[in-house]
């Protein structure tokens, strides 16, 4: 109503105005100015309703003839603040956003019977919407205008959506079920299109219908027979073809193209990798190219210090830790370790490992390793071990090993038992099943790892201790496992649970064979190998945020739990604890990998008596 005033206005005043002309002609000055004060009054007041329509705020909106959906949905669907002001156009704007909305959710049969304005002062302004929802549009029939393969299962596919409602997200589900049919049967270009859609309503009630009627292309059927490598300048090609287990010729699978970037991953000689992409050359070959960006394989991390005698009788001492990973030796997939730690002056690690993988072109690890432990001035212990491990699938692997270890008990001043100097053979087995989708931050997949051996160890002396009723042969069971779940539940959020556990059983079972509990890799807030038992059990609990998909922060809960049996012969009372252990920390991609820090509390400590725990992932 008020645009009709105006444009009555802006005619009346173009009217004066020619009037006012008129009369300039033909009556001279004194009359046209009688004329022109009108004019120039009826200007104003056109001017003046312009102004107040375009100041017009939209200040409440009524929405009536709704039946399915209520007044909220509407008024978010439009999406017009408050403070919104009337502009040309703002009918449309509506019709638009609701259609929109209502056909998301597959109404298609509705009407606008009224969008209007009203004034309620000269400020603001009413907008009302009268709508009729109508009927929800159902799928009557679906049609393919085209032959196609494996029309029976395409049916059947497409009989879901009979009598369902018209929603698009619904239709594109479907559809997308359909190409992966044939994505997975060698057609890597399936197309599936709509042709056309034939509405219609019912004349003997109300409802509303939609007919489909489709096209579906297969594309032409592939191999893979070629398989391209780009941006690896290191690693040789055919140690990322073995890991791909594709052999040239395979009918081309979506399934087997989609893990792939997975596969890689696990090698950890790459960046994340992309999804490969696949195309037919010039002499009609499948080919399908990876593209990958190698990362720093081999790294060095350390500390060194110098504890300097306190008195004469001492020596000054190193103390510190040294690791050298070298992982991808001349691209080759080859890799070697070395780690060296000096806790204190008396204890010691070192280790040294080696692996092959693919022994002689087959699936088959072999790894071998020397570990050697000086613990305080009580005994030293070596233990060589070597392992043939088969690789089933890329997820999952069994291995067999073996070792052969000694302990020698450190000679004393005074003639005080320590230790029984020991010989032992340990044969065991592994199953290790991983479907995690990246090594350093996964987000999706389980981590399992179960180990089973068997220990035959001989008791050597000292002469002095050996006894009548010492058992000088013994045998030991050792059951290790890991259990460790990894969900993505929300955009960049990881949440970790994981479960080990260790049991060590036997006829008299010694210090050295005990586990250890406690520090980076185990129960956070308390030191390193703090606890000793024959059980121990820990949980890891663990939300994660990424900062970048192999960056994140994170609050962890860890609680624990270990056992050391009685021991009567040794005066040994049974020994027991359940700990806890929580607190924050950051994972950070590096140069050098992947560095870990965390602050951690244990069970009663107080802020200033956090432990922080930090360290390289270990990458061998």
């Amino acid at each position: 109503m008020t645009h009709r005033i105006i444009n009555y206005l802006c005619i009346l005043s173009a009217f004066l105005g020619g009037i006012c002309v008129s009369a300039f002609n033909r009556r001279g000055r004194k009359e046209s100015a009688k004329y022109a004060k009108k004019f120039f009054l009826f200007i104003l007041i056109n001017i003046f309703f312009q102004f107040n329509v375009s100041a017009q705020i939209i200040s409440r909106i009524e929405i009536s003839g709704n039946k399915i959906f209520i007044e909220g949905d509407y008024l978010s669907w439009i999406n017009i603040p408050p403070t919104q002001k009337y502009f040309h156009g703002i009918k449309d704007s509506i019709r638009t956003r609701i259609a929109s909305k209502l056909n998301e959710r597959g109404y298609y049969n509705f009407s606008f019977n009224d969008i209007s304005t009203e004034n309620i002062d000269t400020v603001k302004s009413r907008l009302r919407i009268n709508i009729n929802e109508g009927t929800p549009t159902l799928i009557n029939k679906i049609q393919i205008n085209n032959p196609v393969k494996d029309s029976v299962i395409v049916n059947n596919i497409l009989s879901r959506l009979q009598k369902e409602r018209f929603i698009k997200t619904n239709i594109e589900s479907v559809f997308s079920e359909i190409i992966d049919h044939y994505e997975n049967k060698g057609f890597p270009f399936a197309s599936v299109k709509i042709e056309s859609v034939e509405f219609m309503s019912d004349s003997t009630s109300s409802d509303h219908f939609a007919n489909l009627y489709l096209s579906i292309n297969e594309g032409a059927k592939s191999t893979i027979d070629k398989i391209e490598i780009a941006g690896n300048d290191k690693t040789k090609n055919y140690v990322i073809i073995r890991a791909l287990q594709i052999p040239l010729g395979e009918e081309y699978s979506q399934k087997n193209i989609d893990v792939i970037p997975e596969k890689l991953n696990r090698l950890r000689f790459f960046e994340l990798v992309e999804q490969p992409e696949f195309y037919f050359n010039s002499k009609k070959e499948g080919v399908l190219k990876i593209s990958i960006k190698e990362k720093q394989t081999n790294f060095f991390d350390g500390i060194a210090g110098y504890v300097p005698a306190v008195n004469d009788k001492e020596s000054g001492y190193l103390t510190g830790f040294v690791n050298v990973n070298l992982r991808n030796l001349l691209g080759t997939g080859r890799a070697a370790s070395l780690r060296w730690q000096q806790e204190n002056r008396y204890s010691q690690e070192l280790e040294l490992r080696y692996l092959e993988p693919w022994l002689f072109g087959l699936p088959f690890n072999f790894e071998g390793g020397l570990f050697q432990r000086k613990q305080d001035s009580t005994y030293v212990q070596r233990n060589f071990e070597g392992r043939l491990e088969f690789v089933a699938t890329s997820e999952i692997s069994a291995s067999f090993l073996v070792a052969a270890q000694s302990t020698i008990p450190t000679q004393q001043n005074t003639n005080r038992f320590t230790i029984f100097n020991s010989s032992a053979f340990t044969s065991g087995v592994n199953l290790r099943i991983d479907t995690r989708d990246d090594f350093y931050s996964p987000t999706e997949g389980i981590f399992f790892n179960n180990t089973y051996s068997y220990t035959s160890k001989r008791i050597n002396g000292p002469s002095d201790f050996i006894t009548p009723i010492t058992n000088t042969e013994v045998t030991l069971q050792r059951l290790e496992f890991d259990f460790v779940f990894f969900k993505q539940f929300f955009n960049r959020q990881v949440a970790v649970l994981g479960v080990h556990g260790r049991e060590l059983r036997g006829d008299d079972v010694e210090s050295s064979d005990l586990y250890f509990l406690g520090g980076t890799n185990s129960l956070r807030g308390y030191r390193e190998k703090q606890f000793q038992g024959n059980r121990i059990l820990w949980f890891n609990l663990e939300y994660r945020l990424l900062l970048t998909r192999r960056s994140f922060a994170f609050l962890f809960f860890d609680s624990g739990y270990f056992l050391r049996n009685e021991d009567k012969q040794k005066g040994l009372p049974e020994n027991s604890s359940f700990k806890i252990g929580y607190g924050f920390g950051l994972n950070i991609e590096t140069g050098l990998g992947v560095l870990g820090v965390s602050f951690a509390l244990g069970k009663g400590d107080s802020f200033s008596e956090g432990k922080i725990h930090f360290g390289i992932i270990n990458e061998f």
